[in-house]
């Protein structure tokens, strides 16, 4: 069961102590893997083994969670996720340029996390500031009105 891991983790039991705080309720598998995206940066294959025997939910749906929501990430990311909004108004007024710029800077694509672990890249399709537009995100600051001129001089600030 505990392929990959460290049973010594204490992120894991902290996360075991979530899962028995539920009493069972398998409706309260969001709020567990909301946990464990906080406390890992990512949700390991382990952890998702371990929710699964805890709350009796099949892996196929607990992946499928997951995958469905954007929040989640089944790899980790960079120290700073940076994320560039493609959704449509994003896209009209150049959100691909700046995902460009980013890529090239980072020298990594997204879904790829930097050498040193310090960045990561992801493109979303909606933040829900399009009266921003074209929107890129650090973590959670949000930089709005975007343009591929701008990125080098925000990235600078997380160095």
């Amino acid at each position: 069961m505990c392929e990959g891991c460290n049973c010594n983790d204490e992120r894991l039991e902290k996360i075991k102590e979530v899962i028995k705080e539920c009493n069972g309720d398998k409706s309260q598998l969001i709020h567990v893997l909301n946990e464990v995206q906080e406390l890992y940066g990512y949700i390991p294959t382990y952890v998702q083994k371990v929710i699964s025997e805890e709350l009796d939910i099949p892996m196929a749906e607990i992946y499928g969670v997951i995958t469905f929501y954007s929040r989640f990430s089944l790899e980790p990311k960079g120290k700073y996720n940076v994320s560039v909004c493609l959704g449509t108004a994003c896209y009209v007024k150049g959100s691909q340029g700046v995902l460009d710029k980013v890529k090239e800077i980072l020298g990594i694509d997204v879904g790829q996390v930097t050498k040193d672990g310090k960045f990561s890249i992801e493109s979303t399709r909606c933040v829900g500031a399009c009266g921003l537009a074209p929107v890129m995100t650090v973590n959670s600051d949000v930089y709005g009105n975007m343009d591929p001129s701008k990125v080098k001089e925000i990235l600078a600030k997380y160095e």
